[in-house]
């Protein structure tokens, strides 16, 4: 397990801290082809800056889906451990910069959170939808859990990453995520019937899923989130 003072190490040095703020303020998957072509360095010198932030756990490498012959290129995130805490955007300051879009737009919450869901997509896509969801829930603190019944998929949301501020509007914070969900599905082949909300302190919120024609999700996709009790 890394520790602080070895992030702060592997941050020490000039050119790999530059390195790790441009993969963090991307906020996409980045190759070494832009990594080269943003710092003028060699493709090895490069890639000993990002094998040291990979071992001191600021970023993950992960394969991008092949588009050709070859070998699948490599590319890198930051770890979610990590982030917020190396003047990175964490969980929080993402959910602000979409609830200041909500007011900006005046759009709902499920539509600014469905625009959004490219933000959190997963590094390298395993080509199964469901898992794909979870795993994005998972980069954002949800810890989810996928299972199933006879008619449809679930993913269980077993804890709540903002509980603090669902409790103030959890209408609001659930409808982004549902939106985030959809977005998510959107060209797959599933469909996000809805999220039933719960209280925050307790989680287990639950995502459902089913199976449906790849594209149809812009025109089956319908959320529920239950009203807050007064």
């Amino acid at each position: 397990m890394t520790t602080l003072q070895q992030q702060a190490r592997a941050l020490g040095d000039p050119t790999r801290h530059a390195v790790f703020r441009h993969i963090a303020e991307a906020g996409r998957p980045v190759g070494i082809a832009e990594l080269t072509e943003r710092f003028t360095f060699n493709h090895n010198a490069i890639r000993q800056h990002l094998a040291k932030l990979v071992a001191a756990g600021l970023v993950v490498e992960a394969k991008a889906p092949r588009a050709g012959p070859g070998r699948p290129r490599l590319v890198y995130v930051i770890d979610p451990v990590a982030e917020g805490r190396w003047v990175t955007a964490g969980p929080y300051e993402r959910l602000s910069r979409l609830l200041v879009e909500i007011i900006r737009t005046g759009q709902s919450p499920t539509e600014v959170g469905r625009r959004a869901a490219d933000q959190f997509r997963v590094a390298a896509p395993s080509g199964d939808a469901t898992t794909d969801i979870a795993a994005a829930m998972a980069r954002q603190g949800f810890d989810p859990e996928v299972g199933s019944t006879d008619r449809r998929t679930e993913v269980l949301l077993r804890s709540c990453p903002f509980e603090s501020t669902a409790l103030a509007d959890r209408e609001t914070v659930c409808s982004l995520h549902l939106g985030i969900a959809q977005g998510l599905a959107d060209g797959t082949d599933v469909v996000v019937d809805e999220l039933v909300a719960n209280d925050p302190r307790r989680a287990d919120c639950v995502i459902r899923l089913r199976a449906g024609e790849a594209g149809r999700g812009k025109l089956s996709l319908r959320g529920r989130v239950p009203k807050q009790q007064s």
